[in-house]
């Protein structure tokens, strides 16, 4: 049986999200959060979650 990624679902629901919103981040927030959560849960277990296991979702804000 081949190996299902536990979080490719939200990696996907991100992808479509962006997509339909031209590609405004702050437009999928929820989406990205359902991810983060999922890769709180999973990154060991997940590819797609290479991405977002050592990130902050502050950490592209800057403080001017």
């Amino acid at each position: 049986m081949p190996y299902k990624d536990p979080c490719q679902k939200q990696a996907c629901a991100i992808q479509k999200c962006l997509q339909a919103n031209k590609y405004v981040e702050s437009m999928c927030e929820d989406v990205v959060k359902e991810m983060r959560r999922c890769c709180a849960t999973h990154a060991a277990n997940s590819i797609c979650c290479s991405g977002f296991k050592d990130t902050n979702p502050t950490e592209n804000k800057t403080n001017t």
